[in-house]
């Protein structure tokens, strides 16, 4: 059965979020190349114990925002405080693992643990950039040439940098591919995104709530660096591995990936209050 879709009014947008199951909250936020549905199966794994909220980010999927100056963070606050949680265990995968960082980083405690998959460290200056790996697709966004993009970035981010086109279920690709293709076919208004200030990579220190980092080994140089760098930088974290995985290694792997967090968040109950 569908979950319906519900509309939270907040500082000039109409978030789209989606809410199953009931117990402790579990915000889910999705990658910049997808939408809340990416979710389909971590929530299908969690409703039976958790209470598990998934939206869409402003400029994604069913979200509308004006062009108005806005904090993700913010948002994630104002979606637990209409939903009557004070804290939650937050999971993010790529740009939505910044999100969550960030937002754990500015409001701890509000943050019960925290996933951290395949994400962006802000302020983090990775030895593994390669600007000139993104000029095509910045060429390609450029031209408005959105279906070479979605190609482009379906191949980058699914398969992995210099994987073969058929390394995974074309099923999956597919799926990904219209989310990228749809998002920007839409021409969404983003709206202003306010960056956390100062930015998470001087903050560490700041975080409280437990953390889970987790990466594909298949994944892009950066991000694999960004993600070894957050673990050994954070005192306790834990760093799991995904072998044979690219970037969106919940859908490549989505049983292992829902049974770990289910560990994760049920260690992190347990763990004692005085780190939060």
């Amino acid at each position: 059965m569908a979950h319906q879709i519900e509309i939270l009014q907040a500082n000039g947008a109409r978030i789209a979020y989606q809410v199953e199951g009931s117990g402790e909250a579990v915000v889910l936020v999705h990658a910049g190349v997808a939408n809340m549905s990416m979710w389909d199966d971590q929530v299908a794994g969690l409703r039976d114990q958790y209470r598990v909220i998934r939206y869409d980010c402003r400029g994604y999927g069913r979200t509308e925002t004006e062009k108005v100056p806005f904090s993700n963070r913010a948002d994630i606050a104002a979606l637990l405080d209409h939903l009557g949680e004070s804290r939650a265990h937050v999971v993010g995968l790529s740009r939505g693992g910044q999100i969550a960082l960030d937002f754990a980083i500015e409001q701890p405690g509000r943050v019960q643990s925290l996933v951290f998959a395949a994400g962006g460290l802000s302020g983090y200056e990775s030895p593994a950039w390669k600007p000139e790996e993104f000029e095509e697709p910045q060429r390609l966004e450029e031209a408005k040439d959105w279906e070479g993009l979605a190609k482009w970035e379906t191949q980058h981010w699914v398969n992995g940098p210099g994987q073969p086109a058929d390394r995974v279920d074309p099923a999956l690709r597919g799926r990904v591919h219209d989310w990228i293709l749809s998002n920007y076919r839409a021409e969404k208004e983003p709206g202003q995104a306010q960056p956390l200030q100062p930015p998470a990579v001087g903050r560490l220190s700041e975080l409280r709530a437990p953390l889970l980092v987790v990466v594909g080994t298949l994944d892009e140089p950066e991000a694999v660096d960004t993600c070894r760098y957050l673990a050994a930088h954070v005192p306790g974290a834990r760093l799991e591995i995904f072998e044979g995985a690219a970037h969106m290694l919940n859908l490549e792997q989505p049983e292992r990936f829902t049974r770990l967090i289910r560990e994760f968040f049920a260690s992190a109950a347990r763990e004692s209050p005085a780190r939060r």
